[in-house]
């Protein structure tokens, strides 16, 4: 029988109120993203509604691991809504809506933060290219992993919910559920993240745990981390334990938006410059579609 190694040390990942879009608050929001790609989002300080959350979980249908909503439009769905859900059409649109304008405020004090020039847009300059006035990669995903069951038996370097990966958009808000861990981050060895961080009392709601995806990070120049993380099987819930429930929402830019270089003189002191993807040479603009489909591409090997 393999022998278990001690348990990582939990990432310290910060936990920020976000009711306020105001300097010290873009700067401890650009600080984290600068350090771990990954920061807590206190939900209090949103205006998500902790029922509104509860209420999604409770969607959850008739699938077996993933279900993948994109835009809504006028509040119904762009593809296929499962019957079980058919009646929660609309919720699904608002929450999705939600979801996007906590994205918004999250990309305003991100400008604010890496001190973008205000006569090119200021705290605006992200979430203008993040607005609604075309299609764009934002995805809402619902996910579910089973338990193990107790006969299948538990190998922790194989039951793996999903594998390492980053995230392809600008950010990403994960809502989970208490007591369901198994989120960990690629910091020197891997390290869990907890639903509910230390500093956050168990009787309060789970903060929404929001990470920097690969757009973002390529746009300042690798200033803003995206981080490998990974969903574990953790030892408490090994066998016959809960299954996991979580919700991403994963925001991309306008399909069209032009990714060039922010005119931050922030990221100009650090040196930091729109980097050179595989999709164009250096030096090419390239759009957020096409960046889109340059991770696809890298991954599974699609034609871009």
């Amino acid at each position: 029988m393999a022998t278990e190694s001690a348990p990582a040390a939990t990432a310290q990942i910060p936990v920020i109120n976000v009711s306020q879009i105001d300097a010290e608050t873009a700067d401890r929001l650009v600080d984290a993203a600068a350090t771990f790609g990954f920061v807590f989002v206190e939900l209090e300080s949103t205006d998500i509604d902790y029922n509104s959350v509860q209420h999604m979980f409770d969607l959850r249908g008739d699938f077996k691991e993933a279900l993948n909503f994109g835009e809504f439009k006028d509040g119904k769905a762009q593809q296929t809504v499962p019957d079980s859900l058919l009646d929660d059409e609309a919720y699904l649109s608002g929450f999705f809506d939600s979801c996007h304008n906590l994205c918004v405020r999250i990309l305003q004090l991100f400008a604010m933060g890496l001190k973008i020039d205000e006569d090119a847009g200021g705290k605006d300059w992200f979430s203008s290219r993040h607005d609604k006035s075309g299609p764009s990669g934002s995805i809402m995903r619902l996910l579910h992993y089973p338990i193990i069951p107790a006969e299948a038996g538990y190998v922790p370097e194989k039951d793996i919910r999903a594998g390492a990966h980053s995230d392809y958009g600008s950010i990403t808000l994960l809502f989970q559920r208490p007591g369901q861990e198994g989120l960990e981050i690629l910091s020197k060895g891997w390290q869990p993240v907890p639903v509910h961080p230390e500093s956050v009392d168990t009787s309060r709601p789970p903060p929404i745990l929001v990470n920097i995806g690969d757009l973002l990070s390529y746009w300042t120049g690798g200033y803003l981390k995206s981080t490998i993380h990974r969903v574990v099987v953790p030892p408490s819930a090994s066998i016959g334990g809960e299954d996991r429930y979580s919700m991403a929402f994963f925001c991309h830019p306008v399909d069209t938006a032009l990714l060039v270089p922010v005119p931050s003189g922030f990221l100009r002191e650090r040196g930091k410059k729109r980097g050179a993807m595989e999709t164009g040479g250096e030096g090419k603009i390239i759009t957020a579609a096409e960046h889109l489909k340059g991770r696809l591409a890298a991954t599974y090997g699609w034609k871009k």
